[in-house]
């Protein structure tokens, strides 16, 4: 019988690695699974590149894990925001990388990794330092740049209903990466607002199939 659902936060992190890339939802402070980021500070792994679209913010989700010097690497779009005062001191500090991309370059890589994709041109950034080292050419008469896969070891993804077998329905615009992600990791773990039985999710309505979703654990929400 298939059956994704863990019983808790701990079980859901369990079992990732030192040095593990990890993709992380969320779009400011839509969609970011906090309490499995939590779970993972307390997992312990460190030495982790971090995927995701901002640096965290004051002293919890991403922003908590630089702090305790658990990230080696950010890659993501938005650095420095509102709050990220901990990327800040690090990344001063020289004792953070950072990887800029454009947001909608981000997203596409991580498509392209869970699409099996060898990767695509875009005019996003191919007239900018962001693409130094990278293959350039004209296509359709604009300067393009090559730009590779995003894959993940991890997705760390929140969702609003799953079943047992991993499908997810997601509330609003906290969708956001959540889909892309799950697809671009080897391994996919959800926290999710409910739970229900299988049949009870509209299949019209479900954005993930559970063929990307490997561990789902309910958070109950405040």
């Amino acid at each position: 019988m298939i059956d994704k659902r863990v019983s808790t936060l701990a079980d859901a992190v369990a079992g990732i690695k030192d040095g593990a890339t990890v993709l992380v939802g969320g779009f400011g402070d839509s969609g970011v699974p906090v309490e499995l980021v939590h779970a993972l500070l307390d997992q312990g792994a460190r030495d982790l590149t971090i995927v995701t679209n901002n640096a965290g913010s004051g002293e919890r989700d991403v922003a908590a894990l630089i702090r305790d010097r658990r990230v080696r690497k950010i890659v993501c779009s938005y650095p420095r925001s509102a709050g990220s005062i901990w990327f800040e001191e690090f990344w001063r500090a020289g004792e953070i990388e950072l990887e800029l991309v454009p947001q909608g370059t981000l997203s596409e890589r991580m498509r392209a990794a869970g699409a099996g994709l060898g990767g695509f041109f875009t005019p996003t950034g191919a007239d900018t330092l962001l693409a130094e080292g990278k293959e350039v050419r004209v296509l359709g008469g604009r300067r393009q740049v090559f730009e590779e896969p995003l894959p993940g070891d991890v997705a760390l993804v929140k969702a609003y209903r799953a079943d047992r077998w991993g499908n997810l329905v997601y509330r609003t615009a906290a969708r956001n990466f959540g889909p892309t992600m799950a697809a671009a990791a080897a391994l996919t773990v959800v926290q999710v607002d409910e739970l229900v039985e299988l049949g009870d999710l509209d299949p019209e309505a479900i954005v993930t199939p559970g063929i990307y979703v490997d561990r789902v654990v309910r958070v109950e929400m405040p």
